[in-house]
């Protein structure tokens, strides 16, 4: 699958961590930055991802911050963007499965690495179940 990512400063540790495990389980990821640590203004990360996924060059994306919080918020301001904080492989689950989802959110200050990977694998695994959730996502973008 091809999988956008990206992270502030805080969520940059995780990142590499993921995007290397990803690109081991097959996926072909574009990390849209940052390259450091160095301070950086989250929304401008989540933005380029969304705007990237938008365009149609990818199928899903990651967004890392320290809570999650901001990229989640940042993210969906965008029309067509279903951005789900997920702290656990279940959330991940029923983001995909009930919503939708197409961009999954870290917190990296609060996510363990082999959860963030195991998050991953259930969120890039599930499938959305449309019918009466269709109906609801529908209403996202109306």
């Amino acid at each position: 699958m091809r999988v956008l990512l990206a992270s502030d400063h805080a969520g940059y540790p995780l990142k590499q961590r993921l995007r290397d495990y990803l690109e081991r389980e097959g996926h072909q990821v574009e990390d849209l930055g940052p390259d450091s640590t160095d301070s950086v203004d989250y929304p401008d990360y989540a933005g380029k991802l969304c705007r990237t996924l938008l365009d149609g060059e990818a199928h899903r994306g990651i967004l890392i911050c320290n809570s999650g919080v901001g990229m989640s918020m940042a993210a969906n301001r965008y029309r067509g963007i279903r951005a789900a904080l997920c702290l656990f492989p279940e959330m991940a689950l029923f983001a995909r499965r009930h919503n939708d989802a197409n961009v999954l959110v870290l917190g990296g200050g609060y996510t363990a690495p082999f959860l963030a990977e195991r998050i991953a694998d259930v969120f890039f695994s599930e499938g959305f179940e449309g019918g009466r959730h269709k109906r609801r996502t529908d209403k996202f973008d109306s």
